[in-house]
């Protein structure tokens, strides 16, 4: 591949999907198109010409020239609270990309995926599922997803809309939703047995989240049987928030 270019993109539509996070629809008139799973750089450059980027998940199926990003607000970021705060419909930002090619789904993939995530982990996740969709594609699909509480689920009315073809299981780390007989708790080895596809079926697994989180989900899998060669992981540091 080449060397990647910045691109201008034009702020399309602005959708909060909770207190904390926003997803940005953007217009990138030279888009080359992008596979579930890839990422960004987005470039911001003040009027005094200091520049800064920050990398983020697409977090939508591929749709022309169009490109979905969730930005969850840091509260303590430089580029964050910007993206979910200030920026306006029809600002400019650039973009970089598409970014990545290990930690993809493609329609070509017949066989079983387990999905987890942990907190905004979810967004390269949510852009497979939204491609399986979008082709109408059969190959079996599960999500496990940790998340802080109800309030912090990202997608939350798409999830509920599609789990009968992707069915979730939510482990709520902080706080349950009012009625639920759980309690919270990470995701661990019972979690995972009760959640997930089993190593038997030979799914890929595919695991996004805080670092901390993803080396805990993925040394389960391995401890559950699940060959390492089918376990990809995405994983981001303290910038991305934590589940």
């Amino acid at each position: 591949m080449g060397r990647l270019n910045w691109l201008v993109a034009s702020v399309a539509t602005l959708r909060e999907e909770t207190p904390q996070a926003r997803t940005l629809v953007l217009d990138v008139p030279d888009w080359p198109g992008h596979v579930a799973g890839q990422h960004v750089d987005v470039r911001l450059t003040a009027a005094d010409g200091y520049s800064t980027a920050r990398s983020y998940s697409i977090a939508n199926a591929a749709d022309g020239k169009r490109v979905e990003l969730t930005v969850v607000r840091i509260p303590e970021g430089e580029v964050s609270p910007y993206l979910t705060e200030e920026i306006g419909v029809r600002d400019l930002v650039e973009i970089r990309g598409p970014i990545g090619g290990w930690f993809v789904w493609q329609p070509v993939q017949t066989e079983s995926v387990q999905l987890i995530a942990g907190g905004s982990g979810l967004v390269p996740l949510m852009a497979m599922i939204r491609t399986r969709v979008a082709v109408r594609h059969r190959a079996p699909f599960r999500l496990l997803y940790s998340v802080r509480d109800p309030e912090s689920v990202l997608y939350a009315a798409e999830l509920q809309d599609i789990v009968a073809q992707v069915p979730v299981t939510y482990a709520y780390t902080r706080r349950v939703p009012n009625g639920s007989m759980e309690r919270p708790h990470r995701v661990d080895a019972a979690t995972l047995a009760s959640a997930t596809w089993p190593a038997a079926s030979a799914p890929t697994c595919y695991v996004c989240g805080p670092t901390a989180f993803v080396e805990v989900a993925a040394d389960l899998l391995r401890s559950a049987g699940h060959e390492p060669a089918r376990i990809r992981t995405e994983r981001f540091g303290p910038s991305g928030g934590s589940p």
